[in-house]
């Protein structure tokens, strides 16, 4: 998720402005998890419900030990068939892709049912409708494409937002998300989860400066009364900018004491995931006994080419120019990394972007003549059978050998 880039600019570049006030600060009073017990945390007391991003989750090797029988049982949906995955990235008001993307992919009559899918940021508002399949694509339209600026967030007055920790509030994207996440929405992940199948959502632990996975179908299957308000919160906190929106404070439990943990956009840590890294995936399907060659999607919700535009020698335009590379750089490492996991897993990647052929302008944040000029762009072409592309552009005719 993205607000004003020239704003985040500006609360950035005051962030020595920011210390000074912060004694006197109007923020929620935090109870933070000790660095000693950030490997026992849990959360509602629901087991699995999360992992770290950067290294395989500690009971995988649990996992790996399980019976055949079992497997077959808990995985029934899943085991012995073909897999699809869908990663889909961050990108504030360029979600409007992956949503023409979709809704094109189910109007060429060729979309699948996706085994696992990911989001992060603008992307993890995408995520649950594109894993519940094409019954949500007006849904789906809704949080991306039809966003208003209104409908994410109320910008604070600028003395008022240096004393607090961001310079908008969320009420808006809190009441989009309870609209739409609701308690049906809960019990079909749930159902999808028990047949194996798998949503995750990506944050960033400011706190532990570390990429968080949460696994939202055992959440949604846990039967805990507050599950729903977690999962809500969890796609809150997968959308806060930092600095732009108040972080997420989720609460957890370690030793019958409970704390609480920072989250952030999960662009923070990665723009886009598919599994933790480290994990040995291969093995994975292997277990699973999954035949054929997996198919791995990836909508990144950017252009990969770099836009040249002239930048005017001041302050401000010259930090809004570094964070936009910063995030297309980033974004591009991230593709790499997911190209180079599937090729050791010996899965198939396919990728799309934004075409350097889309040169539309957006007239401020969350400008629909431009979301949707975007969304009919991915529409039109998703329909026709979109092109998508083998490896990222940039390691076209790279060295590299995929099994």
């Amino acid at each position: 998720m993205r607000i004003s880039r020239r704003s985040t600019a500006h609360i950035l570049v005051l962030a020595p402005l920011l210390a000074l006030l912060t004694a006197c600060a109007h923020v929620p009073k935090r109870s933070p998890l000790p660095a000693a017990q950030i490997e026992n945390a849990g959360v509602l007391g629901i087991p699995r419900a999360r992992m770290w991003g950067d290294a395989p989750p500690p009971w995988v090797h649990d996992w790996f030990a399980r019976s055949k029988a079992y497997l077959k049982e808990r995985y029934s949906g899943i085991y012995g068939r073909p897999h699809t995955y869908l990663a889909i990235s961050g990108g504030g008001a360029n979600g409007a892709f992956a949503a023409g993307m979709l809704l094109g992919w189910t109007a060429s009559g060729n979309r699948p049912e996706f085994t696992t899918v990911t989001g992060i940021s603008a992307g993890a508002l995408v995520a649950p409708f594109a894993f519940l399949g094409p019954e949500y694509d007006e849904v789906l339209k809704n949080v991306s494409s039809e966003l208003k600026a209104d409908d994410v967030y109320k910008e604070r007055r600028l003395i008022r937002a240096l004393r607090t920790d961001a310079i908008a509030t969320t009420e808006p994207l809190q009441a989009l998300i309870a609209k739409y996440v609701d308690k049906d929405v809960m019990e079909k992940i749930a159902a999808a989860h028990r047949e194996g199948r798998s949503l995750n959502v990506g944050t960033a632990n400011l706190d532990s400066m570390r990429p968080v996975i949460w696994r939202i179908g055992p959440i949604a299957n846990s039967g805990h009364p507050n599950a729903l308000a977690l999962i809500r919160k969890i796609l809150l906190a997968s959308a806060s900018v930092p600095a732009a929106f108040s972080p997420v404070l989720i609460p957890v439990e370690a030793d019958g004491t409970t704390y609480d943990e920072l989250h952030v956009d999960g662009g923070a840590a990665s723009q886009v995931f598919f599994y933790p890294v480290g994990l040995d995936y291969e093995g994975v399907l292997a277990k699973l006994e999954v035949p054929g060659r997996p198919k791995v999607y990836v909508i990144r919700n950017s252009r990969i080419d770099p836009v040249y535009e002239q930048v005017e020698n001041k302050l401000f335009p010259i930090a809004e120019r570094s964070l936009d590379s910063l995030v297309r750089t980033q974004g591009i490492g991230d593709l790499y990394r997911i190209y180079l996991e599937t090729c050791r897993d010996g899965l198939e990647f396919n990728l799309a972007y934004i075409p350097a052929d889309f040169t539309a302008k957006s007239d401020g944040m969350f400008d629909r003549a431009y979301m949707q000029a975007l969304f009919d762009l991915a529409y039109e072409r998703s329909k026709a059978g979109y092109p998508w592309r083998k490896m990222p552009p940039e390691l076209q005719g790279a060295p590299i050998q995929c099994r």
